[in-house]
């Protein structure tokens, strides 16, 4: 069996070479030494000199040759250490070995300055991470945590110094395990240490160190949900109080002047007001049972034409355009969606007899959903910011809970409702749309 021959090193080679360069002149010297005439002293004294100087010379070639490449090595380990305040000396142009020196030294600054900008970039980001109120946590394969900023440590209960030591706690410990599963975005239900309530849950992937990690986002709804809750509690407290008032307003000077002293005529005509306001605000408490009563929907198929042209021929103060459309169906309520689709049209038609004008019902399909449009000719809006306000109405017959119990049914359904000014036209139009059966 054959060893394998080891290749020479680089230095071995120069210095070889640079013998072999000087082997002819060398030899060529000691065969006119030795064909002269001089002694053997002179001639041993003469030869040693000449075979030194030959070794000198080759030894100094090689570390001519070999310095540079060694400092250039040093200088490329330095900035793999990401030691930057190395340069190299003799940096300039036109000299081969300058030009390596200088770009070696740009090389530097160039890495220099990247490096002083991620640092920058990722000491932002920590700050950013940790001064955000929405718990960042970042997952291995595994299934353990390997980031996670300030909010997710209060949201957590534990430390960070805890939540990532030893490659990290385990998603099951940190009760995260279902979050990393199933659709994104969504809302769900967490009992964490330090909060327990709805979360809307985010989730994305990205690959760290050529692996595969999961991004979780928890961002906690309670406080936002409670602001709704308090915005919605002072609406309907407004709007309360202000129509009982109404109410009791005139009921209690009808009363204070009834008891000091009336005719048979004003008694009666002032117990005909009571009666009117107290029918009035029956109604009004009747309404507001029957938007906060609205059962689930008990779903099934509804024919889209059929339900828009028998909801349309109930309209019998003007005809209503129904514009010819796709044959398409949906999965809902059909009693709740007659009732949502009578409102949009009786507040068209009421709209547009102000004007003279039509109503048009019509609808189409896109993106998976049934688009119901209830377009009318009538003045327009002049603001959509209380349209869907329980109990605000600008009609004065009105209850102010129709369009507020239509979106209600939309939502419901999985759907939505919107109102909007026309743009080809005077008048307004509703969008209804509902997901495909």
């Amino acid at each position: 069996m054959t060893r394998k021959r080891r290749p020479l090193s680089h230095d071995l080679h120069v210095f070889l070479l640079s013998l072999w360069a000087g082997l002819p002149a060398v030899l060529a010297t000691m065969i006119l030494l030795w064909g002269s005439d001089n002694d053997a002293k002179v001639r041993w004294t003469v030869g040693a000199i000449v075979v030194l100087v030959w070794l000198f010379a080759s030894i100094a070639v090689r570390e001519r040759v070999l310095r540079p490449l060694q400092t250039s090595a040093n200088l490329l380990a330095a900035l793999r250490e990401e030691d930057f305040s190395v340069r190299g000396r003799g940096a300039k142009a036109g000299d081969p070995l300058g030009e390596l020196m200088l770009e070696i030294n740009q090389l530097a600054d160039t890495l220099h300055a990247q490096r002083t900008g991620a640092l920058e970039a990722g000491a932002l980001l920590r700050r950013v991470m940790d001064e955000i109120d929405v718990a960042v946590l970042a997952f291995d394969g595994s299934g353990h945590a390997v980031l996670a900023n300030r909010s997710a440590e209060r949201l957590l209960g534990i430390p960070l110094s805890r939540l990532l030591e030893s490659g990290g706690l385990d998603a099951g410990k940190l009760r995260l395990a279902r979050a990393l599963e199933g659709e994104t975005p969504r809302v769900m239900e967490l009992d964490l240490p330090g909060a327990t309530g709805r979360f809307e849950i985010r989730r994305s992937t990205f690959r760290l160190g050529g692996l595969p990690h999961q991004l979780l986002v928890l961002a906690d709804l309670r406080r936002a949900l409670r602001e709704e809750e308090r915005q919605a509690w002072q609406r309907l407290v407004r709007v309360l109080g202000h129509e009982i008032n109404n109410s009791l307003a005139p009921i209690h000077s009808i009363s204070a002047g009834l008891r000091k002293g009336a005719s048979q005529e004003d008694l009666e005509s002032g117990l005909a007001v009571i009666e009117r306001r107290a029918q009035s605000l029956m109604r009004f408490m009747s309404a507001y049972a029957r938007l906060a009563r609205l059962p689930p929907p008990q779903l099934g198929p509804v024919d889209v034409p059929e339900w828009v042209e028998r909801v349309a021929a109930l309209e019998k103060r003007l005809p209503v355009k129904v514009a010819p459309g796709p044959p398409v169906a949906v999965a809902a309520d059909s009693d709740q969606l007659d009732q949502l689709l009578i409102n949009l049209v009786r507040n068209a038609a009421d709209a547009a007899l102000e004007t003279g004008g039509t109503v048009e019902v019509s609808w189409n399909v896109a993106q998976k959903q049934v688009e119901v449009c209830v377009a009318d000719e009538g003045p327009g809006l002049a603001s959509t910011a209380n349209l869907f306000v329980p109990f605000f109405t600008t009609k004065p017959q009105g209850s102010g809970i129709g369009l507020a119990l239509s979106r209600q049914i939309a939502e419901a359904h999985q759907g939505s409702l919107s109102l909007e000014n026309r743009t080809d036209r005077q008048g307004a139009r509703a969008r209804l749309r509902l997901p495909l059966a």
